[in-house]
């Protein structure tokens, strides 16, 4: 007879000892407690591979825990060994007092020989896998480990041998696996061995090592991930993800970048939680482009037992496990953790869907965990900017609003317009939006409570009452002030029965229907004819007519959803997130609809979260230093809220204005084809993914242009790109760069903070994400492309010369023209653009290594602003500018008179036209834009270089005659050039072949001067 004794913690855990005789084995328990249930100890016994037969309690004793008993069960036979049956009573014992749960994962440990915290390891692996693509349910993963134990236990070998600090890293436990593998019998036991492999080759840290305060293992699992070295990492591949897995919470945080940040939600989609995630990075990836941190999403889910701030404090904790700390400066790798990547300090979190209040919980853990984040680790929070309060997402969002209705010729500031709405006046987005304008008749509105109509409202009276509800706690459409609805008006649940709808509700949303149900009428309200549909809840609610329900991925949202092709508003603002499919604001745009993205109309809000990040950790520096008291950063943080909220509008303008400039400007549409096509092979982007046309679709848009939801994309996708690549350069380090980073922070930081701010932990990153987001606004998308074809150099390149651009015609350059209208704005600064590109080609084209901006600024800008005081800056251009102050510096003349010579000249030569035909934007193929780029560039060149000659060679008489004297003197040679000139001008026009004749003449009469 065997005696096998299992005791993990005795004032805990129950003790189990096994006895074996011949034919028979059996337990005895001992309990801590009486409340065990004899049905769910049976089940947990026959999980572990033990079927109970008989079973009689023996004694009733005192425990630690109060009453205790000791039961004895008997089993059907079977060929466990010693060492199996006592990690059954381990594993039985854990189970038990709550360690893990002994699910189907707990047939491993019999099966393959293995402890309780490897089947929960196991489990963890699986419970990630089958979130990805990988196409094996979990059950089929469970029953394929618990039948090939040799390749589970070389799972666990390869892993520890990974990542034990104290491991043997050169035992052969990889290649053991690989050999295993290479063994697979079927095409779905392969799959199932590759899929186990890439994942742990895709690991790159964990906390399975780590322990608790009391030195017991953790009872929640990280893992930090590569995706891209999964088997199946899916369309849309995040740089880096953490999967925190325990019984109760399970968890994904998906980044794009390094540097990375976005909101973590609670989840209701425990099946496929991370395609949300995944889904949702994608858009965040996006709207993320004019902040410093890249696109990142997180959500976790919970079982019933568990609080969602409860799940939520482990699923922080697991995140904070696998992440790197800053102490002293120096990064520091969490302990007791092999780290197979580099240094990885900065993770950030925000609020989201089910979250909203947990901000201050998530900076105790940070807190707990001595994090260099601080409190700027989770925004907002009771030290950060409550964005409710600040109305920014809505206040950002109605800046489309504005900007939509401006460009319709329609002033809402004085004129009323009609609205219907996704929300309610208890929400952020909603509520703030619907108190913006004193112009707002909203007709109609719904959340996921209630229905709301007001067939005609008062703009002023139906604004108090919505004031009224967005001031109160906890309101709803049920609060509204009867007496303020029009006749016909009411408020409806969304689970009455049906409604009935007056003859005014009828009228105003042009519906025949009398009697409809609750989800009708909200699909009736979406297709209303109105000026504006606010977006400012959460669902998704229009789909492409060529989408199903199933590409909407918001099934809670099937019943009521319509397609792009029933929208008959005019104009669409998305407060909230994914209102629309990104198909569904193409089709609904193509109609002739005014609509951005939710990417770009509520971007105010992360924007501010970002901001409120990067104050702190400079203020926190100071807090360090003892330069500043914890009391005092706040008060800062306090006092600068205004000046956080207009540069983050401002921003959230500028990026809306670059749109507008895009799509009015169809001669660029070949930029921003080749554009597309930089971005797939250059940025890694699917343009299929991404909503953007190729081939054929794009073929027919020719004449036509993009819309503004494929410009959004195309403009945010740019300014990541861009971005990336100013980050793998020099530019952020620049000297004259310095002032932008002290710029981006409102001006009492600068004041109390200069040094905190010039060594930022991100400095470079704010340097290269705000310049990538002016250069790219500036210019438009595809311009830097445009200019890379063109002349062989690089991102970097092209963003030093717009540096030095815009220093030395800042005066001529305005970044703002606050008092004009929207359309004049448009016109404007698309000019501005113009300006600036000539100018940036010229310097990209006359220097043969790296542009220095210094080094441009100090040798142009003097002569610009002579120029510009003389009133001849406007006359030449600017890169005919720079061409003048360069044959001035280098024949030692005054700037205006080398000025007034080149003008001369092109009146005599009759050149005016050419260099016309040849600047301005025209819709042609690619090669004909080449050859016209080339020959603008070679009549500069001329031109400068006949200057050049003619003041050189009148040196000594430099006077108003100076261009008649070098005519007068090769009259032959010029009048010979003016007759040609004259004679291919009048018989073909200045197009390509003319301008290329024209040419010809011009570079004759300049090797024949010289």
């Amino acid at each position: 007879m065997t005696v096998l004794h299992t005791d993990i913690r005795p004032a805990a855990t129950p003790t189990v000892t096994f006895t074996r005789r011949s034919a028979t084995t059996t337990a005895i328990v001992t309990w801590p407690r009486d409340d065990m249930i004899l049905a769910e100890v049976c089940v947990m016994f026959e999980r572990l591979g033990l079927r109970v037969t008989r079973h009689r309690s023996i004694t009733v004793h005192e425990s630690t825990t109060g009453i205790g008993v000791t039961d004895e069960f008997e089993f059907v036979d079977h060929n466990y060994s010693d060492t199996t049956l006592t990690l059954i009573g381990e594993a039985f014992a854990a189970g038990v007092a709550g360690s893990w749960s002994i699910d189907q994962y707990a047939t491993l440990v019999a099966s393959v020989r293995i402890s309780w915290r490897q089947a929960t390891l196991l489990r963890a692996m699986c419970r990630y896998l089958r979130q990805t693509p990988v196409g094996l349910s979990e059950t089929y993963l469970v029953d394929a480990l618990a039948s090939d134990p040799g390749f589970t236990r070389a799972v666990l070998h390869a892993f520890e041998s990974r990542f034990d600090p104290a491991a043997n890293r050169r035992d052969g436990a990889q290649q053991q696996l690989d050999h295993i593998i290479e063994g697979a019998q079927s095409y779905d036991q392969d799959r199932m061995r590759r899929a186990f492999s890439c994942f742990l080759a895709a690991v790159q840290r964990t906390n399975w090592f780590q322990h608790s305060v009391d030195g017991s293992p953790k009872s929640w699992i990280s893992f930090k991930i590569d995706s891209s070295r999964l088997l199946s990492p899916g369309e849309i591949v995040p740089f880096r993800e953490i999967f925190v897995c325990t019984a109760e919470v399970e968890g994904i945080h998906a980044r794009s970048g390094p540097v990375a940040r976005g909101g973590l939600r609670w989840s209701n989609r425990p099946e496929d939680f991370r395609t949300e995630v995944i889904g949702l990075l994608k858009t965040q990836a996006v709207k993320n482009a004019p902040i410093v941190p890249m696109g990142a999403k997180g959500a976790f889910v919970t079982q019933r037992s568990t609080t969602g701030i409860d799940g939520y404090t482990v699923f922080i904790r697991g995140l904070l496990d696998v992440t790197d700390n800053i102490v002293g400066g120096a990064v520091v790798h969490p302990p007791h953790t092999v780290c197979l990547d580099g240094d990885d300090a900065y993770l950030v979190v925000a609020a989201d869907k089910g979250t909203a209040s947990f901000s201050d919980r998530a900076n105790a853990v940070a807190e707990e965990y001595d994090f260099w984040l601080g409190d700027a680790f989770a925004s907002g929070g009771s030290t950060g900017y409550d964005h409710k309060v600040m109305g920014i997402t809505a206040r950002g969002a109605w800046l489309a609003v504005r900007r939509h209705f401006d460009e319709a010729g329609h002033d809402i500031s004085v004129r009323p317009f009609t609205a219907v709405g996704i929300g309610d006046m208890s929400g952020d987005v909603f509520g703030n939006g619907m108190l913006l304008a004193d112009t707002t008749r909203l007709v109609a509105a719904f959340d996921h409570r209630h229905i709301f109509l007001d067939p005609d409202p008062d703009p002023a009276r139906s604004r108090a009452a919505r004031s009224a509800l967005f001031v109160r706690s906890e309101s709803s459409w049920a609060d509204y002030d009867a007496s303020a609805l029009s006749p016909g008006g009411g408020v409806w649940p969304r689970d009455a029965v049906s409604i009935t709808l007056s003859p005014q509700a009828r009228r105003a949303l042009d519906t025949p229907e009398i009697t409809v149900s609750p989800d009708e009428l909200i699909r009736t309200i979406l297709r209303a004819s109105v000026d504006l549909l606010w977006n400012g809840g959460i669902g998704t609610y229009v789909r492409a007519s060529t989408e199903t329900d199933l590409d909407a991925r918001d099934p809670t949202n099937d019943r009521v959803r319509i397609t792009a092709r029933d929208l008959r508003c005019a104009i669409v603002v998305e407060g909230g997130n994914l209102g629309l499919t990104q198909n569904a604001r193409i089709e609904f745009a193509l109609r002739g609809g005014r609509i951005n993205a939710d990417f770009i109309d509520n971007a105010a809000g992360v924007a501010t979260s970002d901001r409120e990040v990067n104050i702190k950790i400079a203020l926190d520096s100071a807090v360090r230093a003892g330069r500043l008291t914890v009391q005092a950063r706040n008060d800062v943080l306090a006092g600068v809220t205004d000046d956080v909220a207009t540069g983050v509008l401002n921003d959230s303008d500028d990026q809306m204005q670059a749109i507008s400039i895009a799509a009015a400007a169809l001669e660029h549409f070949d930029r921003q084809s080749r554009l597309i096509d930089d971005l797939r092979s250059a940025g890694g982007i699917d343009p299929a993914l991404e909503g953007l046309p190729t081939g054929a679709e794009l073929a027919a848009r020719h004449g036509r242009g993009l819309t503004r939801p494929e410009i959004a994309t195309l403009l945010a996708q740019s300014k990541n790109l861009v971005a990336r690549e100013l980050l793998e350069s020099s530019v952020p380090e620049d000297a004259s760069q310095l002032g932008r980073l002290h710029d981006y922070f409102p001006s009492s930081v600068r004041r109390i903070a200069p040094a905190d701010i010039t060594d930022h932990r991100l400095r470079r990153e704010i340097v290269a994400t705000t310049l990538a987001d002016e250069l790219v606004n500036r210019v438009g998308p595809g311009t830097i492309y445009w200019l890379q074809e063109r002349f062989g150099v690089t991102t970097p390149d092209v963003a030093r010369a717009y540096i030095a651009v815009t220093e030395i015609f800042s005066s001529r350059l305005p970044a703002d023209l606050p008092n004009s209208t929207a359309s004049c704005r448009t016109t404007e600064l698309r000019t501005d653009g113009m300006l600036a590109e000539p100018a940036m080609a010229w310097l990209l084209r006359h220097r043969g290594g790296p542009i220095a901006p210094h080094a441009e600024v100090e040798r142009y800008a003097h002569g610009v602003a002579i120029l510009a005081a003389a009133g001849v800056l406007g006359e030449i251009g600017v890169s005919v500018a720079l061409a003048v102050i360069d044959v001035a510096h280098d024949a030692g003349l005054p700037v205006v008179e080398v000025a007034a010579v080149h003008g001369g000249v092109d009146d005599m030569l009759g050149l005016c036209e050419l260099s016309a035909a040849l600047e301005a934007d025209v819709d042609a193929p690619h090669v004909e834009l080449l050859a016209r780029a080339a020959l603008y560039d070679e009549l500069h060149d001329l031109r400068a270089a006949l200057v050049t000659r003619i003041v050189l060679d009148s040196h000594a008489e430099m006077n108003q005659n100076t261009l008649l004297h070098w005519a007068k003197r090769d009259r032959d040679k010029v009048e010979r050039a003016i007759r040609l000139l004259t004679t291919i001008s009048a018989n073909g026009g200045v197009d390509l072949p003319g301008a290329t004749a024209m040419l010809g003449v011009l570079r004759t009469l300049v090797v024949c001067l010289h």
